[in-house]
């Protein structure tokens, strides 16, 4: 169904647009610095689901409304900027444990991480369109059934993904280990967190068409 070389293209290309920090990668740093390794790689599964959603949404058409309707894509990213906007509100009202009597309870369970990434990248409408514009390009309908070719690369996509997440985790579990050392910056952690997802609710929100 699809040649190596094709194969090899899309690949390439996912892993270029994966070097290029977004919301994603953004938020398995923070959720990683947040609540420790398996806090991180349970957001990034999350997110990986989210992929796998628009993906199949590809292959069955709907981010097709997504790119001619404006009034769907003003609701998918207002929707996607509140649910950011709520994050960062619930971060900023997290409260933080005596330093001097020991580490506090992380502020966010690994299932809590992954059921808050799904929505998170479901409603980033930035992906959806990705998706739409991107995909189609090694789509080729001689080579057999479109919806199969679209699930196929969705699949590698979420492969890709997840395990590029994972690399971020390895990557941010030292600076978690510092961040915790740090009395001051950990009675601020939530400030900070917060700061980022409002910050990233807003660009979600202005984000043109």
């Amino acid at each position: 169904m699809f040649e190596l070389a094709t194969l090899a293209s899309f690949t390439a290309v996912v892993l270029g647009l994966f070097l290029i920090p977004g919301p994603a990668v953004l938020l398995v740093f923070t959720r990683t610095a947040q609540g420790g390794r398996s806090v991180g790689i349970m957001t990034g599964l999350g997110i990986a689901c989210g992929d796998f959603i628009h993906a199949m949404a590809a292959a069955v058409g709907l981010s097709t409304i997504l790119m001619t309707s404006a009034l769907a894509f003003n609701i998918v990213k207002l929707v996607g900027a509140a649910y950011l906007l709520w994050l960062g509100v619930q971060a900023f009202r997290e409260k933080t444990g005596d330093a001097e009597a020991g580490p506090a309870s992380p502020a966010i369970t690994a299932t809590q991480a992954f059921l808050q990434a799904v929505p998170a990248e479901v409603f980033n409408p930035k992906t959806a369109l990705f998706f739409l514009a991107f995909m189609p390009q090694f789509v080729h309908p001689e080579r057999g059934s479109v919806f199969v070719q679209f699930t196929v690369l969705g699949l590698i996509f979420v492969l890709l993904s997840a395990l590029y997440s994972g690399l971020l985790v390895m990557c941010v579990r030292p600076l978690g280990h510092m961040l915790g050392r740090l009395a001051w910056l950990s009675r601020w952690k939530g400030k900070i967190v917060g700061t980022i997802f409002i910050g990233l609710g807003l660009k979600v929100a202005v984000q043109q068409h």
